[in-house]
This record gives structure tokens, sequence and C-alpha cells, in this order.
């Protein structure tokens, strides 16, 4: 995304980073970025928390609007919860969870496997 900004800007049409990776999205020089402190894969804000996803949004169009020139990194205001807890505990795994994700990982390539079969009848 960071790559496709700079092209769009460079051929006029104006852009926002709206990400999670702060280091990544700015070493890609990318125009404008609202730097949202979430946990990876959620940019926008916490699932289903649809007043939340749209103030970042709004946050996001506002930079877009208010910053003519590229290279802007601004830090939204809001935070994933009360305290930084999720952080000591984002995409950590109990051996329970490992051996869930291992059978939903063996009933899925079951199921594809299938399909295939199916297609090449």
């Amino acid at each position: 995304m960071s790559l496709t900004a700079r092209f769009l800007e460079e051929n006029g049409i104006p852009t926002v980073i709206i990400g999670s990776a702060r280091d990544i999205v700015e070493s890609c020089a990318v125009p404008r970025f609202l730097f949202t402190d979430f946990p990876l894969g959620n940019p926008i804000g916490r699932p289903f928390e649809f007043e939340m996803q749209e103030t970042v949004v709004r946050n996001g169009l506002m930079l877009l609007e208010s910053t003519k020139q590229a290279g802007a990194t601004v830090k939204s205001p809001l935070s994933w919860g009360e305290n930084q807890k999720w952080r000591d505990e984002y995409m950590q795994f109990s051996k329970q969870d490992l051996e869930r994700l291992r059978a939903m990982g063996e009933e899925r390539r079951r199921i594809r496997s299938e399909s295939k079969s199916r297609l090449k009848s």
C-alpha cells in the first residue's frame, strides 16, 4: 500500500495510509500516515466497534484534507483499551490454542482437497 500511495501522489491523487506498523510504513516514505497504535491487522479499530472505526476514518480524512505536503505522520488519539495489557497478550497462544488451530487447519485442508476433487470430476 505504501508504494501505491506514493505512485498515486506522484500522479496527482492525494492519499493517506492508516496503519499500525509505524516503523515499516514510515520507512516507505508515505505521503500521509495516520498511525493507530492498535494490534496488527486492526488499523481501523476493534471489530464491531463502529463508532471507533468511524472516528479513525474521519481522522484519516481530516489528515488528507488538512495536510497538503507529503511526509506527515499523525498519531491517532484513540487507544485500543484502558491499559496497554493487550501488548503483552497479543498473539500469545497456549498449548490448547495450538492444538485447536492445528485441528482447524487440518479440517480446512480436508475440505479444500474434497472441493478440488469434485471440480476435477
